[in-house]
Parts: C-alpha cells; structure tokens; sequence
C-alpha cells in the first residue's frame, strides 16, 4: 500500500468516545476520576489451519491507528499537535508499511441475528475465501479485550481446512474498503514467526499460534 498524504484531527464529538467520571473513597481520597472510553461492538476470531499445506492462515492488513502510532514514535508530539491546532497533515510519509500488521481472521458481532459461529464462517470466507459451518468450528476461548479503553468481549474459535474447501481468493469486502492479504504460514516456521518481535503481530496471533501447538500440533500425523 502506497500512502500520499495523511493527517489528524482531535474531535469532541466522537460518537464512541465518551468520558467515564468516578468519585469514591480510597487511594484517590474521593477526588473524582475521569477515563476516555470507546463502545465497541464485541467480536470473534478464528484460528485456521489448512491441513493440505500444514500451514496456519493469517491475515495481513493495513491499520491507520498502527500508522499513526509509528508516525507518533518517530515524530513525537504529532498526534497532540492536532488535538491543539485541529485538522493538520501529518509531518511525513511513512510508507504503508508502517501500519501493516499480521492478525488472525476476525470480525464483529454487528449483524442482528446472527451467531458468533455464523459471523465466524462468513469471516472465514469473505476474508479468506474458505467454506466453512457453524459445526466445523471449536471454540478456543471466550475473553475481554482492549480493557484499558474499551468494553468488549472477543470469543476464538479454531477450524482445520483443506484446498479443496477454498472456494474464493478472500482479501475482504471491497465495498467497505477492505484490503486483505491472504498469508499461509507453514507450521515449521510458525513459533519463530510468533516469537519475532520485529514481526507487527496481534496478541491473537501469538495466543494462536501457542494454543495450537499445545492443543493440536501433537495429534497431527507426520507430514
């Protein structure tokens, strides 16, 4: 992805921003508190392994807040400067790069009627072009995340699939401006690409990747 041009703005009138106030006895002597808070939808995850490659299915995208965060580390103050000066272009041009990370496929429980295992399969197939049911899945974990800013909870389910079971090329939906890159990650790789830390990478992945090993690599027969 190429990137010509990017900028910030610090808005008040966010419509998921909210400030939490609490007043109470304790360490704080009764002095009222406030925290930024965002409501989020809650969400699923799903761990994929394609047994036709041995490999474990990620994905790969660009994310803007991971942009603006690598322009705030190499630029310090950029990002307060907007919140003083309001809407203003971003002082240089990282390339897309920056603001690409490693994820499991996932997404939110935003469709009324919908169950998380039928949000998962739909996942599963615009994202990564795989055919999947609600009966091929086995639930990983249920957990909070993002406690420090938000409210929502994400489940992981876990599904093994073939080549034959991909139907599609996956990479998102291009009417919502997704811009998915399909990766197979070769199990004899899998550990050291979790343990990387110059690789951008979700903690999803990393659980992943550790759960996987623990729980089903030692029921796999030989390659």
């Amino acid at each position: 992805m190429r990137i010509h041009g990017a900028g910030i703005s610090g808005s008040r009138a966010s419509p998921v921003l909210r400030d939490l106030f609490e007043e109470g006895s304790g360490p704080g002597n009764g002095a009222q508190k406030s925290w930024d808070f965002m409501k989020t939808h809650d969400s699923v995850t799903i761990l994929l392994f394609n047994s036709s490659r041995r490999s474990l299915v990620l994905v790969k995208q660009f994310r803007p807040a991971v942009y603006a965060g690598e322009v705030e580390r190499l630029f310090p103050g950029s990002l307060a400067a907007a919140e003083l000066d309001g809407p203003r272009a971003l002082p240089a041009v990282l390339p897309g790069s920056a603001g690409v990370t490693y994820e499991l496929c996932a997404g939110l429980l935003d469709q009324p009627g919908l169950s998380p295992e039928e949000v998962a399969c739909k996942e599963a197939w615009e994202e990564c072009g795989y055919r999947l049911a609600p009966s091929d899945l086995r639930r990983v974990a249920s957990y909070k995340s993002g406690v420090g800013l938000t409210s929502s909870s994400q489940t992981m389910f876990y599904a093994e699939v073939t080549d034959a079971q991909r139907g599609g090329s996956g990479g998102g939906l291009a009417e919502e401006g997704e811009l998915i890159e399909v990766v197979h990650l070769p199990l004899d790789g899998a550990r050291a690409f979790a343990d990387d830390p110059d690789v951008p990478k979700t903690l999803g992945v990393i659980f992943g990747i550790s759960w996987f090993f623990s729980c089903v690599a030692p029921g796999l027969g030989p390659q």
